[in-house]
């Protein structure tokens, strides 16, 4: 039997109905995508907290070998008091405790972080010691710079990137700190008399703000503000400022006018820090200056409360 289809009564959409179900997929689309794009940052802010508490539980089995944390860096100094390197930092001495220890045979920590010898470990990119919402470059350029005027010098040498520096105190990076991690003075348990529950040890620096490596201090390096995005403010910062920041100069961590040298990240309303105790909290960018300061000290015997 043959059956007639009559093509007369098939029908499909109108360019009415066409229209109307592309917009309800676009509104769909709309509505789904905020929500994916924050679980996604959930996932990142959830990974960067994972990274400092792996850091801050190297910290503790490192001072369980040796009774003591790393300094912040290691660094001679010349007869007028200029550094000379080599600059290691504390995160090239915790490379053991990451399971990173290959890497940590690789560098040569008699000579300088840019010694041709120790390009290869240098330029080590390492996914503990960057924030997975960050975008940092894969190597950056350290250079020498004017400390006066920030005009550039010249070049030194090419650095992996990393996203945490550690806690030096209260004034510029550098010597004699107050808070846990500075030039060449390595700091046990004993001496955070503030508590180690409520001292700071390593937070998050967005590139945006100031570039840092986890390999250190590298000799004659000077960083600036990029000055290209609003974010980060203020004059020339040395060496020691790719490894370690500070809570002066009146800024809660993560503002976004920071100097170079202090804490930031890609996290709305603050920023990430390990404690020395190894436990991680989130700093909001309006904290009372007052309380963060008293926390990024190890001594300074204020009376504080924390949550």
């Amino acid at each position: 039997m043959i059956t007639i289809v009559d093509l007369r009564k098939a029908r499909g959409f109108t360019l009415v109905e066409l229209l109307v179900a592309i917009s309800i997929i676009g509104v769909l689309l709309g509505l789904l995508l905020p929500a994916v794009q924050q679980a996604r940052e959930a996932a990142r802010r959830m990974q960067c907290q994972n990274n400092l508490k792996q850091i801050g539980l190297a910290f503790q089995n490192y001072e369980s070998s040796y009774r003591r944390f790393p300094p912040g860096y290691i660094s001679r100094v010349d007869s007028v008091g200029n550094e000379i390197g080599p600059g290691w930092g504390w995160a090239s001495q915790i490379l053991p405790q990451i399971e990173q220890s290959a890497l940590h045979g690789q560098i040569n920590f008699n000579l300088g972080i840019e010694h041709p010898s120790n390009r290869t470990a240098r330029l080590q990119r390492i996914p503990s010691f960057l924030c997975p919402s960050d975008n940092p470059p894969a190597q950056w350029q350290a250079v020498s710079r004017s400390l006066a005027t920030g005009a550039l010098i010249g070049p030194i040498c090419d650095v992996a990137p990393a996203n945490y520096v550690g806690m030096f105190g209260t004034f510029e990076p550098g010597v004699d700190g107050d808070g846990v991690l500075f030039r060449n003075e390595p700091i046990s348990f004993r001496s955070v008399l503030d508590g180690t529950s409520s001292t700071l040890l390593v937070g998050e620096r967005g590139f945006r703000l100031g570039e840092a490596t986890w390999a250190g201090a590298v000799t004659n390096a000077v960083i600036i503000p990029d000055g290209t995005d609003g974010v980060g403010t203020g004059p020339p910062e040395s060496a020691s400022s790719l490894i370690l920041g500070h809570s002066g100069d009146g800024y809660s961590p993560g503002e976004r006018r920071s100097h170079v040298n202090q804490f930031y990240s890609e996290h709305q309303g603050g920023v990430h820090f390990v404690f020395v105790d190894g436990h991680v909290g989130f700093l909001n960018n309006s904290m009372e200056y007052r309380l963060y300061q008293a926390i990024t000290t190890r001594s300074g015997s204020e009376v504080v409360s924390i949550e």
